[in-house]
């Protein structure tokens, strides 16, 4: 099914200025993404939501101390990066691929660490005056701003390092990419890839952890002659480290900081396991809201996939028939 070309406008989140250490504050205009539900016209074809997951909440453990191989810096590099690929696994050249493909193909991208999903809080090592910083932060789906590049956005209250941003998969450059401004609206962009694929290891609990590494680069350096590195290190399914690195003109990259963060609120997708009907249909992850579309049941992860979904329905329901269809004829 082609892309709907033309949309509604979406409500536009303004992430708040702070205090921005070394010039590095991220800030982005977040669409499509809002808590608040998207109006949906009455009638037989409407979506309604029937109800919320909130058996689903996990409540934030306490994180273990950092180790000392975690507060000693590590040289940012990257790994190979693997091309589009067809339903067969094949090699395929993006330019030929549908606008549903390269959407398929983005979202397949980022499924892996969609386990971001959700509120966190996070503290730094570093301290601003007196007092480390401490800052609480969502990542969301957003599939409206740009509907033809879906991607993983993050807003934050009182972030140092990333007060808001976008991040998403380039199909032609094969990287993640992360974009945002500073508050003086420069514009930032780092790329990168995984150094540490997503996999699962047994935790504590015996219950499987995801894990990986995404080591992302800015691009250039600032006016001010500086650069900046950030690496997102997930290290359980409720606990993660935002290790961020700089420099200054062709020096080495030095550890500038790290922040620890803790899940908060609601888990949404806690691992790529099989949900049964409980699957969103949009990001396949775990479902919290139940929504109604001609009678019949749909689930969803997180506000973004149902903003999405209420205001295509059509469009997401065809995409996952379409998914079931493929996984049919490849098993």
């Amino acid at each position: 099914m082609n892309l709907l070309l033309s949309r509604l406008a979406t409500t536009t989140s303004t992430a708040l200025k702070t205090l921005t250490p070394g010039g590095l504050s991220v800030l982005l205009l977040i669409s499509g993404c809002s808590s608040e539900s998207t109006p949906v016209a009455a009638g037989p074809d409407a979506v309604t939501e029937t109800s919320t997951d909130n058996d689903s909440r996990s409540e934030p453990q306490p994180g273990p101390a950092a180790s000392k191989s975690e507060r000693e810096f590590r040289p940012l590099t990257f790994s190979g990066t693997n091309s589009a690929t067809d339903n067969g696994g094949n090699a395929v050249d993006p330019a030929t691929l549908t606008a549903d493909q390269k959407i398929e193909q983005i979202i397949a991208k980022l499924k892996p660490i969609q386990i971001l999903l959700g509120q966190w809080r996070g503290t730094t090592r570093r301290q601003f005056g007196e007092f480390k910083a401490v800052d609480s932060h969502e990542w969301l789906w957003d599939l409206q701003s740009s509907p033809e590049e879906p991607a993983l956005v993050i807003a934050s209250d009182k972030s140092p390092y990333l007060h808001s941003g976008r991040l998403t998969w380039d199909l032609a450059e094969q990287q993640f990419v992360l974009t945002g401004e500073d508050t003086d609206g420069t514009a930032r962009t780092f790329r990168g890839n995984f150094t540490e694929e997503p996999h699962e290891v047994m935790g504590d609990d015996d219950k499987p952890q995801k894990v990986f590494r995404l080591e992302l680069e800015q691009n250039a350096p600032d006016d001010s002659g500086e650069q900046w590195q950030l690496a997102i290190v997930q290290q359980e399914n409720n606990r993660y480290l935002l290790e961020v690195g700089r420099r200054r003109g062709s020096a080495a990259f030095s550890r500038h900081d790290t922040v620890s963060t803790q899940r908060e609120g609601t888990s949404f997708a806690l691992s790529d396991s099989n949900y049964a009907e409980r699957t969103c249909i949009i990001s396949e992850g775990l479902g919290t809201t139940e929504l109604k579309y001609k009678g019949r049941s749909y689930w969803v992860c997180c506000s973004g996939c149902k903003a999405a979904f209420e205001e295509d329905p059509a469009t997401w329901i065809a995409r996952a028939a379409e998914r079931q269809k493929k996984a049919a004829q490849s098993n």
